[in-house]
């Protein structure tokens, strides 16, 4: 693996209150820092990185090398569930630290768990209690973690007690109430406190009734994989009918192998899950690295016309997003598998048609890459992500105009037609996929500057510093 020879700066502009190192270079303004990636400056630096207002990619050549995402946050959080109501002690390896997966410890331990977290070692340990809360109420607060929310919400539904779970501004914007419909179906008194049908919600907990309940699975996969993991401990089985189409399946299908990796098999045919009573045994479990982070290094291979290799994921991952490397390989990359990798080396792109509701967390990421194809890219099937963590369709068509590309915003999904790229100040929307995917057309666009590029701490903190050491050195992290 050859590793580009060009080191690029990466400058961070600061806030006037906020003071950063500088090279002896010196600053372009009263506000700006300048040092060369990883070094220790930065590397320090980088400890402060949600103080961070902005974050100048400077281009340069070919992405090459190999790289290891820290684990999935998909996977740690429903690990998390599972272990926590399983009897035993369990160890997560390869867990993620970042803020979606702090916030789902900090809930653990505010309902009564013993939760042992070394981010050093990428280790989680979790007593279990066996579907028993210790806490007879408790004041959870989620930030923006959607899964948090939403796996908590039905999981302290097994409890006795009040219990209100409430997150940020964006968060009281996300809908739930389909979630709240089903626990209610299931015997549980669980609603919206400001009756918008979004958070802060409160569950007055009694247990779980069980039995058949319907679920709508329109807005969010994660309704339905709360409820499934939370369902062995009901008072008798649980039937669960989707109505209408349901997002993101892989997801679904995700939830059902981390319960059987704990010891809850569920049964599903059609739009029917079908889930015995039971409980969780504890176990060690291995977390996968994350697919949606490694789409962001494959991106980079192919807009750079460079080859990365992601270790740790294969075809057969349990995270549905490995498949965003076929849409490159439709878009003309070659894309190789090897027996614990994937590798993308890029090649002359064009654009698509991409029906991408199955792994609607990389549509950030394939819409950079479709800025430098030949011809237009059209993404369909993601109206749900206008629910994410921003309206992700109309955030996107506001920011790839910004550089240059022609976006008709569809209802659901976009139109991507490449035009002259240009650099520009790219707003981030307190998104961390925003961030990172933006940040990939400065690897080729010069002047491309990243607003509140912190924002990606939560699910990657990491994502800079390892985007450039992967540059520099070819090896990350």
């Amino acid at each position: 693996m050859v590793a580009t020879a060009h080191i690029p700066t990466v400058s961070c502009f600061l806030g006037p209150d906020i003071q950063g190192p500088r090279s002896k270079a010196g600053p372009k303004s009263p506000n700006t820092c300048h040092f060369a990636p990883h070094s220790v400056q930065w590397l320090a630096f980088r400890m402060g990185v949600r103080l961070m207002e902005r974050l100048a990619i400077e281009p340069g050549g070919p992405v090459c090398g190999t790289v290891r995402p820290p684990g999935s946050k998909s996977l740690t959080n429903r690990a998390l569930v599972c272990a926590a109501l399983a009897r035993g002690v369990s160890v997560l390896t390869g867990a993620l630290d970042s803020e979606d997966t702090q916030v789902m410890v900090l809930a653990l331990q505010r309902l009564g768990l013993a939760v042992a977290h070394d981010p050093k070692q990428a280790m989680i340990r979790v007593q279990g209690c066996e579907g028993r809360l210790g806490a007879a109420q408790a004041e959870l607060d989620v930030a923006n973690s959607g899964t948090t929310m939403r796996f908590l919400t039905a999981m302290v539904a097994l409890g006795r007690g009040r219990f209100r779970i409430d997150g940020t501004p964006r968060m009281r914007q996300r809908p739930i109430e389909d979630l709240l419909s089903a626990l209610r179906q299931l015997g549980v008194k669980a609603y919206s406190e400001p009756g918008t049908g979004c958070p802060p919600v409160v569950v007055e907990a009694d247990g779980l009734r069980g039995g058949p309940a319907e679920i709508a699975g329109n807005v969010s996969s994660q309704f339905l994989s709360g409820v499934l993991m939370a369902a062995p401990y009901a008072a008798r089985p649980v039937e669960l009918t989707v109505t209408g189409p349901l997002v993101s399946q892989p997801y679904v299908r995700m939830t059902m192998a981390v319960m059987e990796a704990f010891g809850i098999r569920v049964e599903n045919a059609g739009n029917r899950f079908s889930v015995p009573q039971g409980r969780y045994e504890a176990r060690q479990y291995a977390v996968e690295p994350d697919a949606s982070a490694a789409s962001y290094f494959w991106a980079a291979a192919a807009i750079t016309g460079g080859r990365v290799t992601v270790e740790g994921l294969t075809p057969s991952s349990l995270q549905g997003d490995v498949a965003f490397c076929e849409l490159l390989a439709r878009m003309g990359c070659q894309v190789e598998a090897g027996r614990d990798s994937l590798t993308v080396t890029g090649g002359l792109l064009r654009g698509i048609d991409a029906e991408m509701n199955a792994i609607s967390d990389t549509v950030q990421t394939l819409s950079v890459v479709a800025l430098f194809a030949q011809g237009p890219t059209t993404i369909s099937g993601v109206a749900h992500i206008r629910h994410k963590e921003t309206d992700r369709i109309g955030a996107l068509a506001a920011e790839l105009r910004k550089l240059g590309a022609a976006v008709e915003e569809r209802a659901d999904g976009l139109r991507i037609v490449p035009g002259p790229l240009r650099g520009a100040e790219v707003d981030t929307y307190d998104d961390h996929r925003m961030a990172m995917s933006l940040a990939l057309a400065g690897l080729r666009v010069p002047g491309v500057v990243i607003r509140d590029p912190g924002c990606t701490a939560k699910t990657y903190p990491g994502f800079f510093s390892d985007l450039e050491k992967l540059r520099r050195t070819g090896r990350a992290p």
